[in-house]
């Protein structure tokens, strides 16, 4: 529906800047340097990449010969569309559609076939940069994480993205999604309020950016603890399987 003229001119220039950004993190930049001393023959690179930890957030076999290690804002639009939660409809995943036809989120697709069968480790690291709503949300997804609901609370905000510090994510609203998932709100509450996660989510951004994260999502893909690969960006699924393939193989 057209309420005025200047509608269509607006859309187009979102758009626009969608597709740029896109670029940009489509590029992506690690500090990392390509080897090819792997015995299977993948590139290994190296990067200050800190190891998988007891406090990481995990989803699948802890045992498995591949890991993925994915940083992301809540508030990265980017990290919305690939997590496979945003509306596919939504302007951002039309213009990923209209760069490749065959575009589909890359994580909910590494989950759905990878994470489920046990072939792969999948970590979720904070890299909140994005302003203030970016840090409350970090945190508020491990303070529901106390609760075991870190995944439901991850889910949640991803499906629930609307605009960049403009109070979606405020902490009333926090809080409010900790109910609707059945949180017990007064705990919750504490943890947000008495900022218990704050260095967590400063620490996570800074590893991150030694790694070499300068924007989000940023994967790595790591074979028995050895870095063979990252995902730059809203990559889609099918690119990411072949490099995922290869290190099983």
């Amino acid at each position: 529906m057209q309420i005025n003229d200047q509608k269509p001119i607006v859309g187009a220039i979102l758009v626009v800047g969608l597709l740029i950004a896109g670029a940009i993190l489509l590029k992506g930049n690690s500090n990392s340097t390509p080897k090819n001393d792997n015995a299977n023959g993948i590139p290994v690179t190296t990067t200050t990449l800190s190891p998988v930890g007891a406090l990481d957030r995990t989803l699948g076999n802890p045992n498995a010969k591949v890991t993925v290690i994915m940083y992301a804002d809540f508030q990265c639009p980017f990290c919305g569309a690939v997590s496979g939660l945003m509306p596919s409809n939504s302007s951002l995943i039309q213009s990923l559609k209209q760069r490749d036809p065959n575009w589909t989120p890359s994580t909910s697709g590494i989950i759905d076939n990878y994470v489920k069968n046990g072939s792969v480790l999948f970590v979720y690291r904070d890299w909140a940069f994005l302003g203030p709503e970016s840090v409350k949300a970090a945190e508020a997804a491990r303070c529901a994480g106390d609760q075991g609901k870190f995944w439901e609370y991850h889910d949640y905000l991803y499906s629930h993205q609307n605009g960049e510090n403009q109070g979606n994510f405020s902490d009333p609203h926090l809080k409010s999604f900790a109910k609707e998932l059945g949180l017990d709100t007064s705990s919750f509450d504490k943890c947000l309020d008495g900022n218990k996660y704050t260095q967590a989510v400063t620490d996570s951004k800074n590893e991150g950016t030694t790694a070499g994260v300068n924007g989000t999502p940023k994967g790595f893909i790591l074979k028995n603890g050895k870095l063979v690969g990252t995902i730059e960006g809203a990559e889609p699924f099918s690119s990411v399987k072949t490099k995922i393939d290869a290190a099983l193989k």
